[in-house]
């Protein structure tokens, strides 16, 4: 597989080895010990699985606490896929990455715990799935405004597809800091 390290710290595209031939293809979408080898190592204890139309945008999300990792890939279709890094205390504070992600590609991203995550169908109908580090916890969920013009992420359709929740989610500056993940203490 190869690794393509991103400007933000942790943040990886993993693009694994597609086998293919007149049937069809296959990849391996995860080996522990292979991840782990590329500074993956953290045990995944949940997957997830959504299906999506064009322009939907879900997020920006994360836990904190309970902060998940997460490692995402599109099995079906296409989305621009985005992480922004809201660790109090990180030189990054407030960027963001983003790439495309499909099943022609077969890329995924990681993630790591302590980023704010989201991802815009790009496509006519997409599978978006992944891996998380940690469990849901309801309790512990934040929601970063999608338009924050501070963090100002170049989404490929203006014009998003949200939920009422994602609609009604703060600037990055409205949130108290001490509700935010800190630098190197992503895992609680």
């Amino acid at each position: 597989m190869n690794v393509v390290e991103t400007e933000l710290p942790g943040v990886k595209i993993v693009e694994p080895k597609v086998f293919g031939d007149a049937r069809g293809w296959f990849t391996e979408t995860y080996n522990r010990e292979r991840y782990e080898a590329i500074g993956i190592a953290l045990p995944f204890v949940q997957d997830n699985l959504s299906r999506s139309s064009r322009g939907i945008l879900r997020g920006l999300h994360l836990q904190c606490p309970h902060e998940q990792g997460k490692l995402v890939w599109v099995p079906e279709g296409e989305v621009f896929d985005v992480a922004v890094d809201v660790r109090v205390g990180s030189p990054s504070f407030g960027r963001w990455v983003g790439v495309t992600l499909s099943s022609d590609n077969h890329r995924q991203l990681w993630i790591p715990p302590g980023f704010a995550h989201g991802f815009q169908v790009t496509s006519e109908h997409c599978l978006f799935a992944y891996k998380c580090t940690d469990l849901y916890a309801p309790e512990a969920e934040l929601g970063v405004a999608w338009d924050d013009p501070s963090i100002g992420i170049a989404w490929p359709i203006r014009e998003a597809i949200l939920s009422g929740k994602d609609r009604a989610s703060p600037r990055l500056s409205e949130i108290d800091r001490a509700r935010l993940p800190r630098v190197g203490a992503e895992a609680s």
